[in-house]
């Protein structure tokens, strides 16, 4: 009988994987930024500033224990995992999509970050139908 090679898994379930996500996620919440004594920062008009803790797929990577976001996709790979993960990761999207499309996050930023989910810029046009060249003699 051979001996099983690699790494033993992280994460044996679904649920023990989707508990470190939601603690990541709940990490990941804007909070007023504090001084050393604990005193809330303020804008001119009183207002609180909140400090955006923007969730990432790296910082998931990493809370979760993965030595690489590789590593996490890998999991992904396995059936079990598959609907976890990749809700984790579309979360990480949708805030971009919030807050990087509402202007929250510098407009730059948010682009590079959304093409790296796939999203693009470009415009992309199909013709369907008959295309028809008359020419007209004069």
């Amino acid at each position: 009988m051979s001996e099983p090679v690699g790494r033993p898994l992280k994460y044996k379930t679904a649920e023990e994987m989707q508990a470190g996500i939601d603690e990541y996620f709940a990490l990941c919440q804007p909070k007023p930024m504090v001084d050393e004594e604990g005193n809330v920062y303020k804008d001119k008009s009183g207002n609180p500033i909140i400090e955006l803790n923007p969730p990432t797929i790296t910082g998931l990577a990493l809370h979760l224990g993965f030595e690489s976001r590789t590593s996490m996709y890998d999991y992904e790979q396995k059936s079990e995992f598959m609907y976890t993960l990749r809700r984790a990761r579309m979360k990480c999207e949708n805030w971009l999509e919030r807050n990087g499309l509402s202007g929250n996050t510098p407009p730059t930023m948010a682009i590079f970050a959304l093409k790296n989910y796939g999203w693009s810029d470009k415009q992309e046009i199909e013709h369907s139908g008959k295309q028809e060249i008359i020419y007209i003699d004069k």
